[in-house]
């Protein structure tokens, strides 16, 4: 934990290394990956193990944090919440536009297949 990294801003995701461990990573986002982007790296995703890590650092700097950029996940919302009360929660944009892309791609292929469907109605009828 380096809670003197805490911003106003900062991010909280889940990472996969290649060996399967899973950690949840929480950066500032106003160190933009440099010196001092470090918040915390926490071993597992489980909300109870991450919350009991976060709440570690003193209240008046989690307070601090106006604003926690994360995925859609239950768990996440959940730490987030407990952790960094006073924090707004925003959805991490690449989940927004996956959710249009694939809501998309399953409308494309919907109508493709209805295109299909018709031309082989037509063909049977001539």
């Amino acid at each position: 934990m380096f809670c003197k990294n805490i911003g106003e801003y900062i991010s909280i995701d889940e990472t996969a290394f290649s060996n399967g461990d899973l950690y949840t990573i929480v950066t500032n986002k106003n160190a933009q990956g440099k010196k001092g982007a470090l918040v915390a790296m926490i071993k597992g995703t489980k909300a109870e193990t991450v919350i009991r890590i976060l709440l570690k650092t003193p209240l008046k700097q989690r307070k601090r944090v106006k604003e926690v950029t994360l995925d859609m996940s239950a768990n996440m919302r959940l730490i987030v919440k407990k952790s960094f009360p006073q924090a707004t929660q925003v959805i991490d944009r690449f989940y927004v536009q996956k959710l249009v892309l694939d809501a998309l791609q399953e409308i494309r292929i919907k109508h493709r297949w209805d295109a299909l469907d018709k031309k082989k109605r037509r063909n049977r009828t001539r």
